[in-house]
């Protein structure tokens, strides 16, 4: 029980910290998610110098506003990386939707007149989906984790994967299919350009 809530007591201590303008809490909240807020960056914006510019905006967000974050609405990963996602989104949607998606209606047409909103909402929902897979695949728990590198990355079947991890065959392909169905909500999740709701 008390190993439950102590990612949340550090998450608000840092919260905390950060309120009080210590420079330190900054430097440990770079060193923890920086890598997580480039990633995510360059997944909607698909350049490195983008991702970097967007990277320091984050943080300098972060630094000034950390009464926005909220222990009780979830762990402080969860908000940097929703953070990192709005503000791609915005700097996105304010550069007319030129980050990673091509331009053009995709027709193969040369006489097809592009649509720059249906394409900017495209952009936008491929650049959703690809930060929200990524944010996935990076908070699966350790055992999904373990088994989804094994037989994707290393080209390992369920047989060899349960091998390797010491399980049982069944609980190898329990733990694929778990974390295969986690990874297929980031799709799920963002409606369709003209679609539903």
């Amino acid at each position: 029980m008390v190993r439950k809530d102590a990612p949340p007591r550090r998450d608000r201590r840092m919260q905390q910290r950060l309120a009080h303008g210590e420079a330190a809490a900054l430097g440990e909240l770079y060193d923890r998610y920086a890598t997580l807020v480039h990633g995510l960056a360059h997944r909607v914006l698909g350049e490195d110098s983008a991702a970097d510019a967007l990277t320091r905006e984050v943080f300098v967000h972060l630094w000034e506003h950390p009464d926005t974050y909220d222990p009780e609405q979830g762990p402080l990963r969860s908000w940097v990386a929703e953070v990192t996602h709005r503000l791609a989104v915005r700097r996105l949607r304010a550069a007319g939707g030129h980050g990673r998606a091509a331009t053009g209606t995709g027709t193969g047409e040369p006489d097809a007149e592009p649509d720059p909103e249906r394409e900017l909402e495209r952009t936008v929902r491929r650049a959703s989906v690809a930060a929200r897979a990524d944010y996935i695949a990076t908070s699966l728990p350790a055992p999904l984790k373990a088994a989804l590198e094994r037989a994707y990355f290393q080209r390992r079947d369920y047989r060899q994967t349960a091998a390797d991890l010491g399980i049982t065959e069944d609980e190898a392909r329990r733990r694929l299919r778990l974390g295969l169905q986690l990874l297929a909500t980031a799709h799920d999740t963002v409606p369709e350009p003209g679609g539903p709701v």
